[in-house]
């Protein structure tokens, strides 16, 4: 345990006095004892015999409760009596009985059901989120938390794990059947031929603009001993005859080539989703792409751009993921207000949440407090326990001087008058 505060310092003079006060009452009533015994000698009068006997009372009281109130912290006057110097010597099992107490009486299921019960957990947490400077302020803080678990996350720890993840799971999938019932899907929906028609219509444009390449690639692929002119005049038949074809292709959705490829694509769905070969084929490709130093690359360089663009949202009040947090926050808080099935759910949730842990982990709660008690040191735990309480404790000594004294006196006069 740490060494006394101030406080403990202020309570610990104020336990002094209280026990200044007391033991200065003790003493009064002694001496008022011996005066009014004296006096009753001295032939004072019925008076004396009457204090006589409350004083002889209040002092009785006074050495009681002082004995009861020294035993709870050290052997009165030093002396080995039994049952004395409680807390120093039974710190330990006031532990173990603390930790009892409070496992039985607190951390019982039925005690926390029935108070997270009564206190509407769902009905007060809708009514607290409905407000928008609440939804503000747990926006703030949970923009706060995810920035710093950001920060605290290594870069290349998550793209290893990132990395390895995506890798692995896609290894593991069979990506064939997949990609042909989508393909499957997109033919029936005719989604290709936007496609085609952009290809085609940049072929076209393409052929316009490089009619002369095309025409000296034909003429490159002629024998040599053919004549120039009848090479040159291949290649501009070849290239109007390829760009006619374009351009019909272009102009015609009917087109008989347009027809082909969408055989073409539906008997390639068929055979990516049925035919063992052509998905072998598909998984040796998805293989030899994943282990390309690039295609890792790009998969671990996607935490980066994720990571940068979360914080940067996070730390702008106007980002759309900040605002969209508030937004939910707040309809969150208004449904909760409102809705009262819904606030039944999350006071159910609650409370199988806490319900589990303190029933899982009461064991570890009450080992907590045992091993804390347990853990002190005797004399400075008892100092510390004796400035919190024993100023009070010392009422206990005057209460007791007063309380004998008037029962002393009571019983004197009654066995006065029984005597009479």
């Amino acid at each position: 345990m740490d060494g006394f505060t101030l406080a403990d310092e202020e309570r610990q003079r104020g336990v002094r006095r209280m026990k200044a006060l007391a033991t200065g009452l003790l003493l009064l009533v002694a001496v008022i004892y011996a005066l009014a015994t004296w006096a009753e000698h001295q032939g004072a009068g019925a008076w004396a015999g009457y204090v006589a006997a409350a004083a002889e009372a209040g002092m009785v009281g006074a050495l009681a409760d002082w004995f009861a109130v020294t035993a709870l912290f050290r052997h009165p006057l030093g002396l080995p009596i039994p049952h004395t110097a409680i807390i120093p010597t039974k710190k330990d099992q006031l532990g173990e009985s603390l930790g009892e107490f409070v496992g039985e009486n607190f951390l019982s299921a039925d005690v926390v059901r029935t108070r997270l019960r009564a206190v509407g957990i769902g009905n007060r947490l809708g009514t607290w989120l409905a407000e928008p400077e609440h939804a503000d302020r747990v926006t703030a803080e949970l923009a706060t938390a995810l920035r710093g678990a950001l920060t605290v996350l290594k870069d290349r720890d998550v793209q290893d794990v990132v990395g390895e993840a995506v890798t692995r799971r896609a290894e593991a999938a069979e990506v064939a059947p997949v990609l042909g019932r989508t393909l499957e899907r997109v033919v029936a929906a005719h989604g290709h031929r936007r496609t085609v028609d952009l290809v085609v219509a940049r072929a076209h444009d393409w052929l316009e603009l490089h009619s002369d390449r095309v025409m000296n690639a034909v003429q490159g692929g002629a024998p040599g001993w053919t004549p120039r002119f009848v090479d040159r005049k291949v290649g501009e038949r070849v290239f109007k005859e390829l760009l006619r074809f374009v351009t019909e292709m272009r102009d015609m959705p009917t087109h008989p080539a347009r027809d082909a490829l969408d055989r073409f694509l539906a008997d390639f769905a068929s055979d990516l989703q049925s035919d063992t070969g052509t998905r072998a084929r598909v998984e040796r490709l998805k293989s030899e792409v994943l282990g390309r130093d690039e295609v890792q690359d790009l998969i671990a360089s996607a935490w980066s751009a994720v990571r940068r663009m979360m914080v940067e949202a996070s730390e702008d009040e106007q980002s759309r993921l900040r605002l969209r947090v508030r937004a939910g926050l707040l309809s969150l808080g208004a449904r909760m207000k409102a809705d009262r099935r819904l606030q039944e759910k999350v006071d159910g949730w609650v409370e199988g949440a806490v319900t589990y842990v303190v029933t899982t982990y009461r064991s570890e709660i009450t080992a907590l407090i045992t091993d804390t008690v347990a853990g002190w040191d005797a004399q400075h735990t008892t100092r510390k326990i004796e400035a919190h309480i024993g100023r009070d404790l010392q009422f206990i000594r005057i209460n007791g001087t007063v309380v004998g004294s008037l029962a002393g006196l009571l019983i004197h006069t009654v066995s006065r008058m029984l005597g009479a």
